[in-house]
């Protein structure tokens, strides 16, 4: 954090660390103020012995503390006595005398107690300021040993995730059965896909990532796995939907078998195609739509009798978060897929 340079004001008294220096200038300060008090004597009548030493006294409280002021003050006190108050040259006391020094000791009493309680005051204030600047930076330290903390987190539970895909593709070499390869090429694949997606929910800083970048990437790294360039995937999200951690990634796991259908059954003879991704909310409810113009639904399809393991997991998913899950023809061919939940987290969480 940067450090802003104090003012004179927070820096009072002066010469904190030199304070033989500074009772030195106090005794010069009183000095040159009976001095400049002998200059102007002729100028003014009788009965001004302080006229100089007032503000000499003033200077060294304020400039060089309460000490170095009080000797200024003492000092100031004796020349005047001596020099300025009848009869001069001499420590006769009078009435007048006495009634003189006083005042003088009053006046001077209360300027270097004020003096020295704003002094106080602004040390106080400086050590407050320095203290607060303290906590801000241990505090900036532990937010980003917290972040660094959470990153790590998300990186060991998706690289854990990662192990267990392995793991299972080790198992998969010691079975024959290809029905068997086949579930547990599947399972592998969403092991590896939930892993990524974990990587995803949360940006460096630990806030949550908004929906539409996750879908982005997400339906990126799909057209890329789907290994047909030439099908071309389009996001279409709007950008301040940000969902609870808990739906995020059934949605994702949803959105991912739906793209990943695109590319198996709809284009499975083809090369090239579109396939839309939509994301929108209205009411509280998020629709997610994914559209395809390849060659469509077979002729009697029905998902509440399909013997697609995929399809019925997301249906799963679909109504453990209380939403609605549908596979139908596209209007202007080819398939249509849409999720709509009421789980959606407001705008205002994606700060």
């Amino acid at each position: 954090m940067s450090h802003t340079r104090p003012s004179l004001l927070e820096r009072l008294p002066l010469l904190a660390q030199h304070r033989i220096l500074a009772y030195a200038l106090a005794i010069l300060s009183a000095v040159l103020a009976g001095a400049l008090r002998g200059v102007v004597d002729p100028l003014f009548p009788p009965g001004f012995p302080f006229l100089t030493f007032f503000p000499a006294v003033i200077l060294s409280a304020f400039l060089l503390g309460r000490g170095p002021g009080i000797l200024s003050a003492a000092l100031c006190g004796v020349i005047a006595w001596y020099f300025f108050i009848a009869p001069p040259f001499s420590f006769a006391i009078a009435t007048t005398t006495a009634t003189a020094m006083l005042f003088y000791a009053g006046v001077v009493a209360v300027d270097i107690a004020l003096v020295d309680m704003m002094q106080r005051a602004n040390a106080r204030l400086r050590e407050e300021r320095e203290r607060t600047r303290e906590l801000a930076a241990q505090r900036l330290q532990l937010v980003e040993r917290s972040d660094l903390l959470f990153n790590e987190l998300q990186h060991r539970v998706s690289n854990n995730l990662m192990m267990v895909a392995a793991l299972l593709r080790v198992q998969r070499r010691a079975i024959a059965d290809e029905a068997a390869k086949q579930v547990l090429d599947n399972a592998v694949h969403r092991i590896q896909l939930i892993g990524r997606i974990q990587r995803q929910l949360y940006d460096m800083s630990g806030r949550q990532v908004a929906l539409h970048a996750l879908v982005t990437e997400l339906v990126a790294d799909l057209a890329e796995a789907g290994g047909k360039p030439g099908v071309v995937c389009r996001v279409d999200a709007q950008a301040d939907l940000v969902l609870d951690p808990n739906a995020l990634i059934p949605l994702a796991l949803i959105l991912a078998e739906a793209v990943a259908n695109a590319f198996e059954h709809g284009f499975a003879d083809r090369e090239t195609g579109r396939i839309d991704v939509v994301v929108r909310s209205a009411d509280g409810t998020l629709d997610l739509s994914v559209t395809d113009d390849g060659a469509g639904l077979p002729e009697g399809f029905d998902i509440t009798h399909t013997n697609s393991l995929g399809l019925t997991i997301a249906t799963t998913l679909a109504r453990q978060l209380g939403g609605q899950f549908a596979v139908a023809a596209a209007p202007t061919g080819g398939t249509i897929t849409r999720l709509k939940i009421e789980a959606i987290a407001p705008p205002a969480a994606a700060r």
